[in-house]
């Protein structure tokens, strides 16, 4: 057979087979395109448990929930603390936080404008230290209108934020389940959080 010399119809059917194969990738191509069903959602991990990066990942979770997002925030490790029924223990330490600003929330403009840059050597030697920084951090947020970590966690609670506790940080530091809100939807590990994760549309690590 020489060249050129192809069976009758040979054209027409690689013809109608790449315009099939086309038509199918495009489909797959508008599929993934396609928003999902439902609202968005999204997983925030809380590793954290000082006064200051409590605040993060409720601001965060609620800020979502607002916007009618399903959401779910997984605490691990320190961010465990977040769940306590008690959350007077939580402080603030300037203690290797050079970006931390000391503003006094107290006094004339001039002297609430000041920037009170703390050595590391005042509070690692000074006892008490870091309940001070974390009465001013307290008392600067009331004075700006900013609720408390115990409001922040509340209208996530009432806004149907799913509060995740990691089991095996529980089992490792001893806690026992009475110490935390009876709002905690599930103990779980890492696996299953995961599950919930990859189906999110945004993940944050905090």
């Amino acid at each position: 057979m020489g060249a050129g010399d192809f069976p009758a119809g040979l054209d027409e059917m690689i013809a109608k087979r790449v315009d099939e194969l086309v038509a199918k990738k495009l489909e797959e191509r508008m599929a993934q395109l396609q928003p999902k069903k439902g609202p968005p959602s999204m997983t925030i991990i809380a590793t954290k448990g000082t006064l200051d990066w409590a605040y993060p990942p409720y601001i965060l979770a609620s800020a979502g929930a607002v916007l009618g997002w399903d959401v779910a925030v997984f605490h691990t490790f320190y961010g465990l603390k977040l769940l306590l029924k008690d959350l007077s223990q939580l402080q603030v330490s300037p203690l290797g936080n050079p970006a931390m600003p000391m503003k006094m929330p107290f006094g004339p403009q001039w002297f609430r404008d000041i920037s009170w840059n703390i050595p590391n050597a005042i509070p690692s030697v000074i006892p008490g230290f870091e309940a001070v920084a974390t009465n001013l951090m307290k008392k600067t947020f009331k004075g700006k209108g900013v609720a408390s970590i115990e409001e922040l966690r509340q209208t996530c609670i009432e806004a149907d934020v799913k509060l995740i506790a990691c089991q095996m940080t529980v089992d490792v530091f001893g806690f026992d389940t009475k110490e935390f809100i009876p709002e905690v939807s599930e103990y779980c590990g890492a696996t299953s959080f995961l599950a919930i994760a990859q189906k999110a549309d945004v993940n944050l690590f905090i």
